[in-house]
């Protein structure tokens, strides 16, 4: 059984799925999205992202955009140093509410935790990549559009295999710090990146 539309039909109203991307990551932003579905047009297929292979997440990404309110947020790599990632996380979220079209009357949080000084009230759903479509479309084009971004600064700066690995911390990225150094797009705050700069 994947998501479907049980929560949000409950709270009634525009209501927004929110999830996040690239906590993990050694390099990058983290990245959120909100999006309100139309339950009349919700596209098939929609399940947590990390169930879908590449092709599918995108061909479903565009179909979302096309049909749905949605807003992406990002916190940077310097406000990932400056916060943490869990306060930079919430605030690429609360962007990503904020940017919505029409501000939705309730937002349903992918995990365990709702970022303070949201616009709207929000309930926090653990697993819901798997529970709400919603939630499943937000992480889809999250996904999507941090591992697009990751791309580009793969060809900016090879060596690091981020086109692949996303800047997760694989042997490929290891091998490339250990022969190029640290990038401005590395998050400092992070052991092992922080290790190598005062080490």
């Amino acid at each position: 059984m994947g998501p479907d539309y049980q929560l949000e039909a409950a709270l009634d109203g525009r209501v927004a799925g929110v999830d996040e991307v690239g906590r993990g990551p050694w390099a990058g932003p983290v990245t959120a999205c909100a999006v309100v579905l139309d339950p009349a047009r919700i596209p098939e297929g929609l399940n947590d992202s990390k169930k879908l292979s590449e092709a599918r997440r995108e061909a479903l990404a565009l179909k979302i955009e096309a049909v749905a309110d949605v807003s992406l947020g990002w916190a940077s790599v310097e406000e990932i140093d400056a916060l943490n990632i869990r306060a930079a996380t919430f605030l690429a979220m609360t962007r990503a509410i904020a940017g919505l079209t029409h501000a939705p009357t309730h937002a349903l949080i992918d995990g365990n935790a709702i970022p303070p000084g949201l616009p709207c009230p929000a309930t926090c759903v653990v697993k819901g990549d798997g529970r709400s479509v919603s939630i499943a479309a937000a992480s889809i084009v999250a996904k999507v559009r941090r591992d697009t971004l990751m791309k580009e600064l793969a060809v900016m700066h090879p060596g690091y295999g981020w086109e692949t690995n996303m800047g997760y911390g694989t042997a490929k990225h290891q091998s490339g710090l250990h022969d190029l150094g640290v990038t401005q797009h590395h998050r400092r705050s992070f052991a092992p990146i922080h290790k190598m700069l005062c080490g």
